[in-house]
């Protein structure tokens, strides 16, 4: 009789625990954490890019040297900020996108500049290496987007019920900060691109 209540006790108590999120609270952050590092692995990629494609450029365009050489600052401040996602702080955050953004004005810059030398566009080189950095935004965009859902899904865990009475009990852990735009990026976005022919 007594094994047989046991048995019926773990029967009840299983499913309970299986949808309180004993798992699925830590999985989400360890998914989190795995989207904040693939963020950093596109910029990185991005940054491994950049001096192959300053070197094109330095080719065609050497009285251009100030844009260049913002852009090299750039990235080597972009590189120096490092981020551990499984202790990122706000801050820490704000900074690494601060680092960032300087480094996509900074190529925006440079791409504007190479409108000047038709010679330099129709260059294969150029034209390979402009298209990996458009392909490169592109997976930053889309790991940061990824980044956000999962921020979002582990921010509902521990903050929506019935996940959160588990999170309060157990875990402990802190809503994460969202990934936001700097100031700088907020005020390009709400300017009207330009376009000139």
């Amino acid at each position: 009789m007594k094994r047989m209540s046991k048995v019926l006790l773990v029967a009840l108590v299983l499913p309970f625990l299986a949808g309180c999120g004993i798992q699925s609270i830590p999985q989400s952050k360890n998914a989190t954490e795995a989207a904040l590092a693939e963020v950093s692995n596109q910029y990185k990629r991005r940054a491994d890019l950049i001096p192959n494609l300053v070197n094109v450029v330095k080719g065609y365009a050497k009285h251009e040297e100030t844009t260049l050489t913002q852009v090299v600052e750039a990235r080597a401040k972009a590189t120096s900020m490092q981020i551990d996602p499984s202790k990122v702080t706000p801050q820490q955050l704000a900074e690494y996108q601060k680092a960032q953004s300087g480094l996509s004005q900074a190529l925006g810059r440079l791409m504007v500049v190479t409108e000047n030398y038709p010679n330099l566009k129709a260059d294969q080189n150029f034209r390979d290496l402009q298209a990996q950095l458009e392909g490169t935004e592109n997976r930053i965009t889309i790991a940061r987007q990824r980044y956000i859902e999962s921020i979002n899904q582990f921010n509902n865990l521990v903050t929506v019920p019935p996940t959160s009475w588990t999170n309060s009990i157990m875990y402990h852990f802190e809503k994460m900060p969202q990934w936001d735009m700097s100031a700088e990026e907020k005020a390009t976005a709400e300017k009207a691109p330009e376009v000139k022919f």
